[in-house]
């Protein structure tokens, strides 16, 4: 699947905005991808899950994980593809934790998966998570790179889609600084 029509399926979708937009890391970008738009469409979720598939299928992967509530619907989309197990973390008390009687085996291989990768903060919390846990975090992936492949999550990482999009503090903001409203539409509000 090439970049293209992965960033196409967004647009037609119109769940590539276009904006001030208050970002889940607090940062702040003309550009928010709200990825359940696209995800939505059963078909569109199968084939983006198919090709991060492909591109581990020379791994041993033993289960994917992902952290809730983005990477759910790509995560499983993989582990299906894959074959394998789906299992995701949520935060408890503030941290990463995985929950629901969900558990990994000491030496467990794990692909992490993420709908959209922007610091890499949700995806490296949920393999510190794993890790502390015992299992081998063997990579992990996203639909899209926000970050035009500066997040360093600690593994191996790749994404079917990049995007060079800044995205600022608050504090240097060229939209704030003339005084245009951000919008968090997400499904986090701040």
């Amino acid at each position: 699947m090439k970049s293209e029509d992965v960033i196409q399926k967004f647009r037609e979708s119109g769940a590539l905005l276009e904006g001030h937009f208050i970002l889940t890391s607090g940062l702040h970008s003309s550009v928010y991808l709200q990825c359940a738009l696209v995800l939505q469409h059963p078909e569109a979720a199968a084939e983006f899950g198919g090709a991060i598939a492909k591109q581990f299928q020379s791994e041993t992967i033993q289960t994917v994980a992902a952290p809730a509530i983005g990477g759910i619907v790509i995560g499983h989309e993989v582990a299906r593809a894959l074959g394998v197990r789906f299992i995701w973390t949520e935060r408890e008390n503030g941290q990463m934790t995985l929950r629901r009687g969900f558990s990994v085996s000491s030496g467990e291989r794990v692909l992490v998966v993420e709908d959209v990768i922007t610091t890499g903060g949700s995806t490296r919390e949920t393999i510190d998570a794993l890790q502390t846990l015992g299992a081998e975090v063997v990579g992990a992936a996203s639909i899209i790179d926000r970050s035009s492949g500066s997040a360093d999550v600690g593994v191996k990482r790749i994404a079917l889609a990049t995007l060079d999009v800044a995205a600022v503090e608050p504090g240097v903001c060229e939209a704030c600084a003339k005084g245009d409203v951000a919008v968090k539409p997400g499904s986090r509000k701040s």
